[in-house]
């Protein structure tokens, strides 16, 4: 088969298995590094579409800034209780109120509120409290309330409203920017399953119980597909006060109106500035939370919630795998302006079907295809315009030569315990990266016995200091190399000899390279090293007669970009501040050179930034 041939069909396959585990993520539920791009995404889709006017649902009554400055703020129950007397004379279907009454106030106020909250089918609100900020959930067909988010604990009103009125649960589930995506429609804890308060609030209005099946629930003949988790996706109408709104000052004023409240869904809650229950939205950066209650009660109630089910992500999964394919044909088939003016107008199409969908009521994935299109696309591009079979040879060749290398220090320790790390253990390691930046572009003018002379030196010196200062050499990738400072047993001192080594290995690797008569003159060649610590699991990887002895976890991927973060800077060497932390009693950078920090960086791979320190060259 011709080389081209080959490599068209090996890109093919692995975009096809690259969408298929992104598409096998997505239909789990795991592909929550895909949340910040799709949100965002999904926003612009919204912002496209513009708001809409909502169903004659619900109606809030809103304790508002107007309420507050005649009545104060918070409302006494007293006031609170002539207000749902005056709303309940109007007969609406349901009031329900999104506040809490955890705590007992005067008697007189209470027992008004009790007896006000008899006058019509009413909802309280109770909150759950949840071990963590994000609630995970899983797919699992056969059980329709698998996976549902499990509290911690709940605060629950007073028992004599309990006794009064339906109490269900306030939750909702923003993305990475705090924007509510989803309603989670029932929560556990205490021994106990929950509706959520939207769901109890639509039941009372339909007049039905709701029924749970995989992937929805039912209100007699009204169908609404849920997501993963039994959880109602949510698109909103528009900005704050597109749901109707009145005032709670015009109820306690007599001044509402039969056409506002009667057979309506009426929905108390707190809209004052500053109140704090506020959220962000595609239309409005702080749109009260009461609003977002009632949009999600406008959905249950008039069927008309976005649909993104176990349909919807296996449609996604399908695009997944279809969309990169097609690219790589086109690629393959026309590397030239056609052929990238044909993958223009393939995403343009796709982008306009996904939006039209959006606007039609399915919620497509955006960011899924291109995170399943661009690596592989931009991957074959690489290889089609700068492959270079000898320079590759020799590479593949020289790394396979030095991976030969055992982790130095680890010899006499297998020799005594052959089955060390035969199976992967979690233990704590601090980890050192160290890379030469422009060393590539050098190979290139140097040829193969000199590039070999320069990497043999560069290893030796490496090897030389992680002996020093008792590290373990466990890869050696080309240009670079990673140390590890744990084995064959996690010490007290990892940290501060993992610092020490690094300090170390700038001030060989800056005199080696200044030196080095293998370097032509006029090329600059600089070199980059991060250094962290946290948790790793430690393994032997491979099979027979060649295994080789490695970690793996978030501290070495982390590590790892530290030296991109050296690189953006400047710098010679990035510690986290946890290395530092660690190394050096109460976070005091360790000694050698001079430390600039700590700075709040990003990572390239991770949702959240990190705390460094900076080594520069001392100046001379």
């Amino acid at each position: 088969m011709p080389r081209q041939s080959v490599i068209v069909t090996a890109a093919l396959l692995a975009a096809a298995l690259w969408g298929a585990f992104l598409g096998s993520l997505q239909l789990s539920g795991g592909a929550s590094f895909l949340d910040r791009p799709e949100a965002t995404l999904t926003d612009l889709k919204s912002t496209l579409i513009g708001a809409r006017k909502p169903p004659p649902v619900a109606t809030i009554a809103a304790i508002d800034d107007r309420t507050a400055a005649e009545h104060g703020y918070p409302l006494d129950r007293a006031t609170l209780a002539q207000a749902v007397t005056e709303i309940a004379a109007l007969k609406p279907k349901v009031i329900a109120l999104d506040l809490l009454f955890v705590d007992p106030g005067s008697e007189a106020g209470d027992s008004a509120l009790t007896t006000a909250l008899r006058l019509v089918p009413s909802v309280i609100a109770g909150a759950a409290v949840f071990p963590q900020s994000a609630q995970t959930v899983v797919s699992e067909a056969n059980d329709p309330l698998a996976a549902i988010p499990a509290a911690q604990s709940l605060l629950l009103p007073q028992k004599r409203f309990a006794d009064v009125a339906a109490t269900w649960i306030v939750n909702v589930a923003t993305d990475q920017t705090g924007v509510p995506r989803f309603i989670p429609l029932l929560s556990r804890g205490e021994g106990r399953v929950d509706a959520s308060f939207p769901l109890r609030t639509a039941s009372l209005a339909v007049g039905h119980d709701p029924a749970f099946q995989p992937g929805a629930i039912s209100f007699t003949e009204t169908r609404i597909p849920t997501d993963t988790g039994q959880r109602l996706p949510l698109t909103f109408y528009g900005p704050r006060g597109t749901i109707p709104t009145v005032s709670i000052a015009d109820a306690l004023d007599g001044k509402l109106s039969g056409q506002e409240i009667t057979d309506k869904v009426v929905v108390i809650g707190a809209t004052v500035t500053g109140g704090g229950d506020v959220f962000p939205t595609p239309f409005d950066p702080v749109l009260p939370g009461v609003e977002v209650m009632s949009t999600a009660i406008t959905h249950l109630v008039a069927g008309d919630s976005i649909i993104r089910d176990h349909n919807i992500r296996r449609l996604d999964a399908t695009i997944a795998v279809l969309l990169p394919l097609a690219v790589i044909g086109l690629l393959a088939w026309r590397r030239s302006l056609i052929g990238f003016v044909l993958i223009a107008l393939l995403f343009v199409t796709w982008a306009m079907i996904n939006v039209a969908a959006f606007r039609q009521g399915y919620w497509l994935s955006a960011a899924l295809p291109i995170a399943a299109a661009l690596p592989p696309a931009l991957i074959f591009g690489a290889v089609q315009l700068f492959a270079d079979r000898s320079r590759a040879r020799h590479f593949a060749a020289q790394s396979e030569l030095l991976q030969r290398i055992e982790a130095p220090g680890l010899g006499e320790w297998l020799a005594r315990d052959p089955s060390f790390l035969s199976q992967p253990v979690r233990q704590n390691a601090a980890v050192i990266f160290i890379d030469l930046s422009g060393f590539t572009g050098m190979s290139e003018a140097v040829g193969a016995v000199a590039v070999r002379e320069i990497l043999s030196g560069f290893f030796e010196l490496v090897d030389e200091e992680a002996r020093a200062h008792g590290g373990a050499i466990t890869s050696f990738m080309g240009d670079g190399a990673m140390i590890l400072f744990g084995l064959p047993e996690p010490q007290a001192d990892d940290a501060t000899r993992a610092a020490a080594c690094a300090l170390a290995l700038a001030e060989r690797t800056r005199s080696w390279l200044a030196a080095n008569p293998a370097i032509p003159d006029g090329r600059k060649i600089g070199f980059k090293i991060g250094v962290h610590c946290g948790p790793v699991v430690a393994s032997r990887l491979g099979t027979g007669s060649r295994q080789q002895i490695t970690a793996t976890g978030d501290t070495v991927n982390v590590a790892s970009r530290l030296m991109e973060v050296a690189a953006s800077r400047g710098s010679e060497i990035a510690f986290s501040a946890a290395l530092v932390h660690a190394a050096s009693a109460g976070g005091t950078p360790p000694a050698g050179g001079v430390l600039e920090g700590p700075f709040e960086t990003r990572i390239r791979g991770r949702a959240g930034g990190i705390e460094v320190w900076l080594r520069r060259q001392q100046a001379a």
